[in-house]
């Protein structure tokens, strides 16, 4: 199992951790497995993230971007005469 330390919480996230552990009755370290768990298990799973993703900018309207000119594209080096082969 891997090990995750969590630096600079705030005070008001741990003392709510702490009473969230305490109702649920396990120790904070569960309940914080338990909230990550939960938290990644959520609508990633259920819609897909491409769904998701859409469904964020579907009010927005669909915007048509113009697109550049496109150019030819430079000649490739001819390396057929080189001196090592």
């Amino acid at each position: 199992m891997a090990h995750l330390t969590i630096r600079n919480l705030e005070e008001t996230i741990k003392t709510g951790l702490r009473q969230r552990a305490a109702i649920h009755g396990c120790s904070m370290e569960e309940e914080a497995r338990k909230i990550l768990k939960q938290a990644l298990q959520s609508k990633i799973n259920e819609e897909g993230l491409g769904t998701l993703i859409h469904n964020r900018f579907v009010a927005i309207g669909r915007v048509n971007l113009s697109l550049p000119e496109r150019t030819p594209t430079r000649q490739p080096p001819d390396l057929s005469n080189s001196e090592n082969s």
